[in-house]
């Protein structure tokens, strides 16, 4: 026997406890994700947006308000930028993938053939509760078949026909 078969299966309290072990080491990396992002955020703020030095008269308290202001001022520039670059990209990434969906094509499943009679299909179209038929034969009128008898006088003799025909003819061109 290979060694892959002679492996036992893993009982189900083994494989919960497993699978608990593994959710709390991914809840304490996300946790400490979170952690690292706040520190990271702080040491960014402390870097890119030094606290002011808020000692000095009115007119330097004006000067850095003005700093701060413009500072703003060119973040939500840019801010807005970069979401209409991401609106732009969404609608771009949107568009490439109806294109690919278009160029696959829909792929249609190969049908398969079923013997199933008319009144079969309607009842599994519509359910068990209509009662619709699909007998067209019995809806037919019942036609007898009379059978036309064709004078005999009229088959008669053929030359008899061609010279009362000629004669007409010539009754014609007299006149």
């Amino acid at each position: 026997m290979p060694t892959s078969r002679r492996r036992k299966k893993l009982t189900s309290s083994r494989r919960h406890h497993l699978k608990s072990l593994m959710l709390q080491i991914a809840f304490n990396w996300i946790e400490q994700e979170k952690k690292d992002l706040v520190v990271a955020k702080e040491a960014h703020m402390a870097e890119a947006c030094p606290k002011p030095d808020l000692s000095g008269d009115m007119a330097s308290l004006l000067d850095i308000c003005k700093k701060i202001h413009s500072n703003i001022d060119k973040i939500d520039e840019t801010r807005y930028d970069v979401e209409a670059k991401v609106q732009k990209m969404d609608i771009e990434i949107q568009d490439l993938k109806l294109k690919v969906v278009e160029l696959a094509g829909v792929k249609k499943p190969a049908l398969k053939k079923v013997r199933m009679s008319a009144d079969a299909m309607l009842q599994a179209l519509l359910g068990g509760k209509h009662k619709t038929t699909m007998d067209l034969r019995s809806n037919l009128k019942q036609v007898k078949k009379e059978i036309k008898e064709e004078p005999t006088e009229a088959v008669g003799d053929w030359r008899k026909n061609i010279e009362d025909k000629a004669d007409r003819k010539k009754m014609f061109e007299t006149s």
